[in-house]
């Protein structure tokens, strides 16, 4: 994919969640991402073969910086491709960097080539020492102006030149990064999993399923008044109610269309596809789900299970990337999981404050809701 600067800057201002006027959380945001660029990049020319994968790392904190770049430059109402004209295409940096042949797409693309290029330490330095220039700018009565942000670029794309990537793949893998991660798609653009296959092994599109905990302090599932699944408890010394935690489940199939664990509780897997009844539903599919359902509940714990929270810490969101790995739900974006587990958890704690209730699905709207039991 090759982006234009027009198509960038429109899925940076789309993913922007700052307010318009905020300049130092912008500030701070580059000078940290200026920072693990530096350190990335160091340690790929310096254990290049060590680290695999390394690499990638140093794709996604070049584009993390730009980003930030690219939200500064915009409350400061300065012209981004003019800025980029005039680093790339009058500036030292000229001879690495070209552009398409469509002339609406300016310095999109790069050249694969090893371009020359100072010392990777210092074109690092010169980040550093750009970065800190942006700071004190910011602080002086002079302001943030062309200057210290075409001193800014110039650095950035010799640190881009020293690490030898080319600037397209940056904007790319960006691009496809906060789209995935900020941007939740219309519902026709995400998946269905198991849209294709019988009714009777698809989850059910609608559903509502009792929880109830007895004196005895376990919890309880009746679904079509029918007893479901074994009777949970906290497992835990202390109580921290991981006894109502299947509402987890019920909101992954609701919102995300995937649950191995749900799947076995109804008996819905789908065993008219071999590989898909023994790599996505069984054994190992469940215990995935199940390791990640705990794993976030202890996050949660430590945050009142994300009482008052509109969002969710991309480290738990890039936790979970890495625990589905190579299964379907893997290609659900970040920012579905997020829907999932805000909506997961606002259904757990009314739960858990009411000691029980009634989960209520829908596939085709994704949501999950909460809704007392009828004396």
């Amino acid at each position: 994919m090759t982006l234009s600067i027009e198509e960038y800057q429109e899925i940076a201002t789309i993913t922007d969640r700052f307010e318009d006027h905020e300049i130092s959380p912008i500030l701070l945001g580059l000078f940290g991402e200026a920072g693990s660029v530096m350190s990335a990049v160091k340690k790929l020319k310096r254990e290049r073969i060590a680290f695999i994968g390394f690499e990638n790392s140093v794709v996604d904190e070049l584009g993390d910086a730009f980003w930030y770049f690219t939200a500064l430059v915009r409350r400061l109402d300065v012209s981004l491709e003019q800025l980029l004209a005039k680093v790339l295409a009058e500036g030292p940096n000229s001879r690495g960097f070209q552009p398409t042949d469509d002339p609406t797409r300016p310095f999109a693309s790069v050249r694969e080539t090893n371009v020359d290029s100072c010392d990777m330490t210092e074109a690092l330095l010169c980040l550093g020492k750009a970065t800190t220039s942006l700071f004190s700018a910011s602080e002086s009565d002079s302001k943030i102006g062309e200057k210290e942000l075409i001193v800014f670029l110039e650095a950035y794309f010799q640190v881009i030149a020293s690490a030898e990537i080319s600037f397209n793949r940056v904007l790319s893998a960006n691009a496809e990064k906060i789209s995935d991660r900020f941007v939740l798609p219309k519902p026709d653009e995400l998946p269905d999993f198991d849209k294709s296959f019988p009714e009777v092994e698809q989850l059910p599109r609608q559903f509502e399923i009792e929880m109830m905990e007895r004196e005895n302090g376990k919890v309880y599932l009746r679904w079509n008044g029918v007893f479901i699944g074994d009777p949970l408890t906290d497992n835990i010394r202390e109580e921290d109610g991981f006894r109502y935690h299947d509402v987890i489940h019920f909101a992954h199939a609701a919102i995300l269309h995937w649950s191995p664990t749900m799947r076995a509780l109804l008996k819905q897997k789908r065993k008219s596809k071999a590989d898909f009844d023994e790599g996505e539903d069984s054994g190992r599919g469940s215990v995935v789900e199940e390791g990640l359902a705990a794993w976030v509940f202890s996050k949660a714990k430590d945050l009142d299970y994300f009482e008052g929270h509109d969002k969710i810490s991309i480290d738990i969101l890039n936790g979970i990337k890495d625990f589905v790995r190579g299964y379907e739900v893997e290609a659900c974006p970040a920012s579905l999981w997020e829907k999932a587990l805000l909506d997961g958890y606002a259904v757990f704690r009314k739960m858990r404050e009411n000691r029980g209730g009634v989960i209520v699905g829908d596939r085709k709207t994704r949501t999950i809701e909460y809704r007392p039991i009828e004396d």
